[in-house]
């Protein structure tokens, strides 16, 4: 049976999907930053583009659906499957950037739920390090018991957050314009949520040779504001 949505739950996913969570994504920008610097992503319209096309097509997909199965996992305390789910999402990144930055996000978020509830320690000590921030992510919605289309859309909307925060300081925007977009994109929010939903294990697969491409030339990018 699905998990009603209550206020303990609503409070609980607006805190695992806030800005102000510790878990350092604000020093990310998915490649954002040489995209601007090579005139790929110059405004408002062609940042809209990039992540609507991620959105349909791209990583955050794949992340997203494995986050749900961490969940599934979760609820029947499959630790196996847990770790299995981990080292796929590790072996399916396609730089050592992305890679690395999800590991360094999800060791952050397991490290601050240990601290703020410590039932959850013999649960965050099965998982095989490092761990992704996904899994990590669905570990905490399964502990707090957040409803699979609730937490879907936390995540998209996280990730969406904190990308169009780093465009508006990159292209740069203003608050206004990065608020705008974020109100645009809330139809493909509930698509792409809906859509993943429904996705069985063996598609999960997404087409990122762009993400790929731009995550590998920040690495070696001149000057920059935000890490690899």
């Amino acid at each position: 049976m699905e998990i009603t949505l209550t206020d303990s739950h609503f409070l609980s996913i607006l805190q695992l999907a806030s800005p102000s969570l510790p878990v350092g994504a604000y020093s990310y920008s998915e490649g954002l930053e040489i995209l601007v610097e090579n005139g790929t992503i110059i405004h408002q319209a062609s940042l809209k583009h990039w992540l609507e096309s991620q959105l349909r097509y791209g990583a955050i997909r794949l992340e997203a659906g494995v986050m749900l199965r961490a969940v599934e996992a979760m609820k029947i305390a499959d630790f196996e499957a847990l770790c299995r789910w981990n080292l796929w999402l590790s072996a399916a990144r396609e730089t050592a950037e992305l890679r690395t930055s999800s590991w360094q996000m999800g060791r952050s978020l397991l490290q601050l739920l240990g601290k703020l509830d410590s039932r959850i320690m013999p649960i965050v000590n099965t998982v095989r390090n490092p761990c992704n921030y996904a899994i990590a992510f669905g570990i905490a919605a399964a502990h707090w018991q957040i409803n699979h289309q609730a937490a879907l859309l936390a995540y998209l909307h996280s990730w969406a957050s904190n990308l169009i925060t780093a465009g508006v300081k990159l292209i740069p925007l203003g608050q206004t314009a990065g608020q705008e977009l974020l109100l645009d994109l809330q139809p493909l929010f509930s698509t792409a949520a809906n859509e993943i939903l429904s996705l069985a294990d063996d598609d999960l697969a997404c087409c990122t040779w762009g993400l790929s491409l731009a995550s590998m030339q920040h690495e070696t990018q001149y000057t920059r504001l935000f890490r690899s």
